[in-house]
């Protein structure tokens, strides 16, 4: 059931966790190696790996025997630390973006230019655990559509990065991470406390 509440919600927390505006300096750095980035396919393929999880995920977790709720709890501890990655500017998480090999002519620079922003820059691990723990708490269909809403401000942002970076500047993009960075946090406790109760029931 189509719940225009729960679609706002899951749309914004995903905003907040996929923080394409404060990925940026990435996209830069990307597009610097490989010469060129595809916005298009970027999108494509990290909405493939979102969608993917939304609706598989849950089988894979059953098969390993871990409920929705446990995940949702652990999902909501690695929002934690992303949050503070986002507000204290230190690096917990670290992916290595510059895989040699992968701009050795003209395919490799496409293949480079669409794996490194679709994953883990826009579906990284943040984004899929956040998909997978607001399966505790909405319904898929609101999940796939603040998916599919999340990927217009996405492609908008890789088609314009340049405009962007020179519109707010190396300050305001600081202060908009940390500013995101908050909500990621005040979103991490609240699914932490909504699951872990669950998980243990009073007697």
């Amino acid at each position: 059931m189509i719940d225009l509440g729960e679609i706002g919600r899951a749309f914004l927390i995903l905003f907040a966790v996929i923080d394409v505006v404060g990925s940026i300096p990435i996209v830069l750095q990307v597009r610097e190696k490989a010469g060129r980035i595809y916005p298009a396919r970027a999108v494509l393929v990290s909405l493939g790996i979102m969608i993917s999880f939304l609706y598989l995920g849950e089988g894979i977790l059953n098969l390993l025997g871990i409920d929705v709720r446990s995940f949702a709890v652990a999902g909501a501890l690695v929002l934690f630390f992303i949050a503070l990655e986002m507000i204290l500017g230190v690096r917990l998480f670290k992916e290595d973006l510059s895989a040699p090999g992968l701009t050795d002519g003209k395919d490799d620079n496409k293949v480079y230019s669409v794996v490194p922003l679709a994953f883990p820059v826009i579906a990284g691990a943040g984004s899929i655990t956040t998909i997978l723990s607001l399966r505790a708490e909405f319904q898929s269909v609101n999940i796939l559509i603040a998916i599919l809403l999340n990927m217009v401000p996405v492609l908008l942002v890789l088609l314009l990065t340049s405009r962007i970076e020179r519109l707010l500047g190396r300050v305001g993009l600081i202060i908009i991470k940390k500013a995101f960075g908050v909500i990621v946090l005040a979103i991490a406790v609240k699914l932490f406390a909504a699951n872990i109760t669950q998980l243990f029931p009073h007697s």
